[in-house]
């Protein structure tokens, strides 16, 4: 696999071997079936390009940091204090989601989207604002529970 993969405007494709791919990891004991995959213009086009792209999901149990947040307050005196992204969400007044401490992986599934796929997704971001207040582009929502033949290969580990 080459990596990285092709480049669609600001997006960049995680590897490329036949098609695209992006490699994403979700928690499936705390998460939705829902997974927010990439730049739906940007995977428009590398199916335009290639026929079709993939995603190498790897799911496993995830732990979060307490509520204390004492990862969370480790982490930042490890960076040496917050980031301007933090500071400025601080400033906004938005919340602070808990941070993943572990992930126990149970299966990678590698899952092929081509138009047909697209139709069946949902959208996500769209009206959403970057830090410097920038609007950010729609990313493509894939349902997990409506893509069985999307699914072209399913490695499960034990536990």
């Amino acid at each position: 696999m080459q990596i990285p993969g092709p480049r669609y405007g600001n997006v960049e494709f995680d590897g490329l071997q036949v098609i695209p791919w992006d490699f994403k990891a979700h928690a499936m004991n705390t998460s939705g079936n829902q997974i927010i995959v990439n730049d739906s213009e940007a995977i428009a086009n590398a199916i335009e390009d290639y026929g079709a792209v993939g995603v190498i999901l790897a799911l496993g149990k995830v732990e979060y940091n307490d509520e204390s947040r004492t990862f969370q307050i480790w982490h930042e005196d490890l960076k040496e204090g917050p980031s301007l992204y933090v500071r400025e969400r601080i400033d906004r007044g938005a919340w602070s989601r808990l941070r993943k401490v572990s992930f126990d992986l149970q299966q990678i599934s590698f899952i092929k989207i081509t138009d047909e796929t697209l139709i069946k997704c949902g959208s996500f971001q769209t009206g959403f604002r970057n830090a410097d207040g920038s609007p950010r582009r729609a990313k493509v929502l894939l349902d997990l529970e409506g893509i069985d033949e999307e699914i072209v290969h399913v490695v499960e580990f034990g536990n």
